[in-house]
Formats: C-alpha cells, sequence, structure tokens
C-alpha cells in the first residue's frame, strides 16, 4: 500500500507542476498569441541545456543513491549533503557558461535573463532526496501552496503581449520558491555533518554515468523546439511546444510509477531480492499499459474538437500534432517501466544509456529532412520514431532476463479494447457540436466504453481492488 500511496502522492506532484500551464494556456494563446508562446518555447528549450548540463545526472544518481543508504541515518546525511553541493558548484559552472552564451546571442536577451532564474532554481532542486527516502507528500503540498500563487500572479499581471517577460520571470520564480520550500523538511532525516568529512567529488563520476542518457533524452525533447526555432519560425516551435505540453501532462499520470518504482526496486535488488524486482516490472509493466491505451486514443479521438476549444482556431495546426504524439504515451509508458523501473535500480546503466543514446541519434538524423518537409508536423514524427527506438532496444537488452509472454501477457486484448473505445468516441466527436460540454460528455463514453471493454474481457482484477479498498 506504501508503493499506492506514494504513486498518487507523485502522480498528483507531477500533474500539479504541469497543472499551471494547463491552466493557463488557453488564457496566454489569447494574450501573447502564437509569437509571445513560440518565443518562449524557444528561449526555454535554450535554457534546459544549461540545466541540463549543471545537474549532471544528479536526479536519478541521487534518487537512485539515496534509496540505498536510507536505512543509515548517518550515511544518508553523508549522501544529501556531497551531492547537494556538487550540484551547486556544477549548477555556478553552468550560469557562468550562460552568462557566456548571453554575450555571444544577438536576440532575446531580456527573455533569456528571465528563464535564466530556473538555472539557478536547479541549485535548491532536492526533490531527488524525499524521492530517495519514498516520501512524496512533502513535495505535494509545498508545491500545492507555490503553484496556486503562481497562478494569481500570471492572471493578475501577465494582461498582454508586452508582458512576455513578466511570464516568464513568474514560472522561474515559482520554481526557486519551490524549491526552497523543501529545505525545512530535511531535518527529520538527516543530522549535522563536518565539512572537513565529505567527499564530494566521489559522486562525479557516477553521477556523469546516468548523465549520459539525460542528455540523450533531452536532445530529443528539447531539439526539435530548438531547431524548429532556427529552421523554420518560433511559431512552429510555439506550435510543436503546445501539443507537446498536453501529451506531457497525460503522461505525468503514467510516468509518475518510475520516480517510485525506482527507490523501492533499488531498495529490493540491494537485499538480493532479484525476482521481486522482476514481479514488480511485471505488475508495473502491466499498469503502465492499462492507463496510457485509452489515454492515447482518447487524445487521438478528441483532438479535432480540443484544440480549437482550448487554443483557439489560431492554433488549428496542433491538431494533427497532438494526434501523432499520441502514439508516445504508450511507447514512453512502456520505457519507463523497462528502464526507469527495471534498468537503472538494478544498475544495468549501460543498457539504459544506449537506449537513449540511439533515440538521440535516430532524432537527430531524421530531424532534419522531417522538419524540412512538414516542419512541426515533421518533428513531432521524428519524436515519435525516437521514442519507439528507445523502447524497441530496452526490449532487446532485458530479452534474457524477462519473459515476453507474461510481459505482454494482455496487451493485444487491451489494444482492442482501446480501439474499441477510439470508434465509438470518434464516432461521436464527428456528428456533435464543438462545445465543451459535448466534449466532457465524449470523455465520459469513454471512459465508460474503455472500463466495459475491459469487464467483458475479464481484464480488470475486481478482487484485488476490493482487498486494497478494504486495507
Amino acid at each position: 500500500m506504501q508503493v499506492v500511496k506514494n504513486y498518487l502522492y507523485n502522480a498528483s506532484y507531477q500533474i500539479f507542476i504541469l497543472l499551471v500551464p494547463l491552466i493557463t494556456t488557453p488564457y496566454l494563446a489569447r494574450v501573447l498569441g502564437p509569437t509571445g508562446v513560440g518565443i518562449n518555447a524557444f528561449t526555454n528549450s535554450n535554457i534546459q541545456y544549461f540545466i541540463l548540463f549543471g545537474s549532471i545526472g544528479v536526479n536519478l544518481y541521487g534518487n537512485r543513491q539515496v534509496a540505498f543508504v536510507r536505512d543509515n541515518k548517518e550515511k544518508l546525511t553523508q549522501t544529501f549533503y556531497e551531492i547537494f553541493l556538487m550540484r551547486v558548484i556544477t549548477i555556478t559552472l553552468a550560469y557562468i557558461a550562460f552568462l557566456i552564451f548571453l554575450s555571444i546571442t544577438n536576440q532575446y536577451h531580456v527573455y533569456y535573463l528571465a528563464q535564466s532564474v530556473s538555472v539557478i532554481a536547479a541549485a535548491f532542486d532536492i526533490s531527488w532526496f524525499f524521492m530517495g527516502v519514498e516520501n512524496f507528500q512533502v513535495t505535494v503540498i509545498r508545491n500545492f501552496i507555490v503553484k496556486i500563487i503562481t497562478l494569481i500572479c500570471i492572471f493578475t499581471f501577465v494582461k498582454s503581449e508586452a508582458d512576455l517577460t513578466s511570464y516568464i520571470l513568474i514560472l522561474s520564480l515559482s520554481l526557486l520558491i519551490g524549491n526552497m520550500t523543501l529545505f525545512p523538511n530535511l531535518h527529520k532525516y538527516i543530522g549535522r555533518i563536518h565539512l572537513r568529512s565529505l567527499r564530494i567529488w566521489q559522486h562525479v563520476g557516477p553521477s556523469v554515468a546516468l548523465f549520459i542518457p539525460q542528455i540523450a533524452t533531452q536532445v530529443y525533447l528539447v531539439v526539435n523546439k530548438t531547431m524548429l526555432g532556427n529552421m523554420t519560425s518560433v511559431q512552429a516551435s510555439g506550435y510543436f511546444d503546445q501539443s507537446d505540453k498536453m501529451i506531457k501532462i497525460v503522461l505525468a499520470v503514467v510516468t509518475a510509477t518510475g520516480t517510485v518504482m525506482l527507490p523501492h526496486v533499488a531498495n529490493a535488488f540491494m537485499h538480493g531480492e532479484i525476482q521481486k524486482t522482476k514481479d514488480l516490472l511485471y505488475n508495473s509493466f502491466r499498469f503502465v499499459t492499462t492507463l496510457s491505451i485509452p489515454m492515447m486514443f482518447g487524445i487521438m479521438a478528441i483532438a479535432q474538437k480540443f484544440v480549437p476549444l482550448f487554443f483557439t482556431k489560431r492554433f488549428s495546426v496542433v491538431t494533427p500534432l497532438m494526434t501523432v504524439e499520441a502514439v508516445v504515451i504508450l511507447l514512453i509508458a512502456w520505457s519507463n517501466a523497462l528502464g526507469t523501473q527495471y534498468l537503472l535500480p538494478t544498475k544495468q546503466n549501460r543498457a539504459y544509456t544506449s537506449s537513449v543514446v540511439y533515440g538521440a541519434i535516430v532524432n537527430i538524423i531524421i530531424n532534419i529532412p522531417l522538419i524540412l518537409l512538414w516542419g512541426a508536423l515533421g518533428a513531432t514524427i521524428s519524436t515519435v520514431l525516437s521514442e519507439l527506438t528507445v523502447t524497441s532496444y530496452q526490449l532487446y537488452a532485458v530479452r534474457k532476463q524477462i519473459n515476453y509472454t507474461k510481459l505482454f501477457e494482455n496487451v493485444p486484448k487491451l489494444l482492442l479494447a482501446g480501439v474499441f473505445m477510439y470508434i465509438i468516441v470518434k464516432a461521436v466527436d464527428l456528428k456533435t457540436a464543438s462545445t465543451w460540454i459535448m466534449l466532457l460528455v465524449e470523455v465520459v463514453i469513454g471512459i465508460v466504453v474503455y472500463l466495459v471493454a475491459l469487464l467483458s474481457m475479464q481484464l480488470l482484477p475486481i478482487s484485488d481492488i476490493k482487498r486494497m479498498i478494504k486495507k
């Protein structure tokens, strides 16, 4: 039950950190327009590189290391301070690199400076520690308050295209303040430390080992916006960003299992419970598949009605982008289960790194011709093919450890239920008016149809659900 609670907390956290853009996107699409949205997406994509290089893989590495030593307060204290101070140093170097970049670039200086507060915020991000000790409640509550204040500030101070800088600054400061509010909770877990006893640099090598796959991951998460902004227009970058933002919000629900399961599996692995780590993978894979398939087909079915209602007709280009990119929901759900929940906690870093590096290479190679041919749609297709590469390699990497028959046991039936749901919802979508009420009706119909299909194929473990409720 602790894992379930942690999943719900982390899912809430992941959704909530994306909730502000979800709530504000319709408003900002109307106030800032395609150009303002595009400038924000383009400048933020470049800032992410400095955050990435400054973080050097600490989010994954810190989470795992804390999980390894969390039962020993002395080791836990030492591990936290060493990793935290290492990150402060590397983020400082990254900010210096940003200032050099700013002196070279000849556009968007004000926007870049506002975005750079996010780089500073990264130095104080200690969420990896609380994930390692499997305490997700504190991050949810603290950030909930910060995000509410952020929402109020956006609707109060962002009124026109001239307020783009204010909008960027509000988001950046919310990250900084949110990160700072986590520190008061540290005293429950760690004690005092003598600076002379710290061995900061022993973590650099292992952290960099996990940093390499994060570089590759960032390539096919951010480089699309950067390349679109440089090769076509900032508007194209904005269109892709809006589609990507919606998909990431849906994905937050699915990938929340990865952050929860990583420390759980790592702790089981350290105690030599190999079969338990495999059983956890089978259960998690089945769960994320059941969850991601209706989300994927649901977005495909309602995108045509959702986009003009949510973004306005000026963003109609986003419709085909969301429809195509929805495929990555299932692919990332699988790669998250295989990579983050199995390969990383069982110290199979090379296989995990290879998968995301190959995905990045595919993305870079095919991005240029596809963007030149189809612009934002080309970048979206490139994203899907990149994620397909990552998932395929990870499946290949675990071929001798995992029983494929058991892993994919219910996938064909789940896909059939998803296709059936899509046909019903799409039929309703094409024959009804474009209103929020009808969109909500379609979502409800989709959920009901999918659940009925699962029940008819006996894919819902009713007895297990009842037992969990009683507990």
